[in-house]
């Protein structure tokens, strides 16, 4: 493989399993320009490695302590069927080379290793997974399905996951984007709810047009108003030029509206207006401006709830839930966490150039741990792994530190505020019996805003009835 080959080839990575330093390292030598190199020493070691990486080859030698590689070969075969597996062997063990073959091998090696017949095998193997790939695009693509090239890997438009329900998404995600329809996407904070919509945008016929995420509950609201819809010059005090709201910079394109439960009920009509009318009216203005956008909206609340409890609007409510996706917790999707894993590895590689791996305990911490706070928790907790591990393979015990694991370990200032929160809206609704009007007295809050503060921490008046 030449530099030139190497540049346009595809990177791919390499698993090296040999219980010899000195082998593993040699072969690192050789393949690290155009590959990323994991090294195992043993069987037992390649199979954890595969539980938390994508690996594209596999070099496997025969003759190891414990398990010889042709046992090896058909587990590792049976956690990726897809890895394509090359034996290491000794010249006179020529006939065990040939029953690697019959059980999936793609190729063999014989010791001592020609430089240049690594780098060809290399090359052809990742040759024949990107053929791979592609014939699994073009399948997927024929059936109707999430035809994405990375779907091999569990990955669809910057999302990760190959659990059956991430899969429905990839699959509802691919039949509505070229459609005009509005989705409402629900599910906790920290599960990807802006990929999603970012994904409907990106396979849409609106590609090409601006994308505006807008977090509502993010703005004051007395701003909330000119952010979405503008300001004509002079409509208030402070507004000295007209100003363009989020719809009409996003116009042709798609706007992205999350948390959209703690939007005002006035605004809630002016949203109403533009879904059926396809027009806004900016903050002073005396004429109605027409925008085509595309409605996407997102939450973490029980919208059902807070029309129940006249915090939003019913007729708005139906309008945005023309498509619902609902995304699932980290927790229900386990066995997607060694994927997301390997993939903020990845992400972090690509950034600073900073190459680690977890050790094979800590991936099996991570998958079993709890996370209240989703994908978004994960990736935080990798990121200040890599920070903070002082070696290579980042240890179980740095893992339990950033689970809470470490009696030092203090709550964040947000973890800590949002734990106060909910606990006085709880007291206050005990003492109240879930009188939402005298408990927003109590709180000296208006009684929208009392019900805002419920719906944000997954309270519900009802709870606290007295029978």
């Amino acid at each position: 493989m030449t530099a030139a080959d190497a540049q346009t080839a595809r990177r791919g990575t390499v698993l090296v399993v040999d219980d010899e330093e000195g082998v593993r390292a040699s072969v690192r030598a050789i393949l690290e320009e155009t590959c990323d190199v994991l090294e195992a020493g043993n069987g037992a070691e390649a199979l954890e490695i595969l539980k938390a990486h994508e690996v594209d080859l596999v070099m496997l030698d025969q003759r190891m302590p414990g398990e010889p590689g042709i046992d090896v070969l058909p587990r590792i075969k049976a956690a990726d069927p897809s890895a394509v597996v090359v034996i290491a062997t000794a010249v006179r063990e020529l006939r065990t080379a040939v029953e690697a073959l019959k059980r999936g091998a793609y190729d063999y090696l014989t010791k001592p290793f020609d430089v240049d017949d690594i780098l060809m095998l290399a090359q052809r193997a990742l040759e024949k997974r990107a053929l791979e790939r592609e014939v699994l695009y073009l399948r997927t693509a024929l059936a109707g399905g999430p035809a994405d090239a990375n779907t091999l890997a569990g990955s669809f438009e910057r999302m990760v996951g190959r659990h059956p329900e991430m899969a429905r998404i990839y699959q509802l995600i691919t039949q509505i984007a070229s459609t005009p329809t509005t989705v409402l996407i629900t599910g906790e904070s920290g599960t990807g709810k802006e990929l999603v919509a970012r994904a409907i945008h990106a396979r849409s016929d609106r590609r090409a047009q601006p994308f505006v995420a807008v977090n509502v509950a993010a703005i004051p609201d007395t701003l909330v108003e000119s952010e979405l819809f503008g300001h004509e010059k002079g409509a208030f005090t402070g507004a000295h030029a007209k100003k363009l709201g989020r719809f009409e910079v996003a116009h042709g394109g798609t706007v992205f509206l999350d948390e959209i439960g703690t939007l005002r009920m006035d605004l809630q009509a002016k949203l109403l207006r533009v879904l059926q009318e396809r027009e806004i009216e900016r903050l002073g203005g005396i004429r109605p401006v027409p925008v085509d956008v595309r409605i996407l909206a997102a939450t973490n609340v029980n919208l059902r709830t807070a029309v129940k409890a006249r915090t939003f609007r019913e007729d708005l409510y139906y309008r945005l839930n023309v498509v619902h996706i609902e995304m699932p917790s980290l927790n229900r999707r386990r066995e997607d966490i060694p994927l997301l894993v390997a993939h903020f590895l990845a992400q972090i590689a690509r950034e600073s150039g900073v190459r680690k791996i977890y050790a094979p305990e800590a991936v099996e911490l991570l998958a079993t741990a709890d996370w209240p706070g989703n994908i978004r928790q994960l990736q935080n907790v990798v990121r200040q792994n890599v920070a903070l591990s002082q070696t290579p393979i980042i240890p179980v015990e740095l893992v339990q530190q950033s689970l809470g694991g470490s009696p030092g370990r203090l709550p964040s200032f947000d973890e800590a505020r949002d734990e106060f929160t909910r606990s006085y809206l709880s007291q206050i609704l005990q003492i109240t019996g879930g009188n939402v009007s005298q408990a927003a007295r109590l709180a000296r809050r208006n009684r929208t805003d009392f019900y805002k503060l419920l719906a944000r921490h997954q309270l519900t008046p009802e709870e606290f009835k007295q029978r």
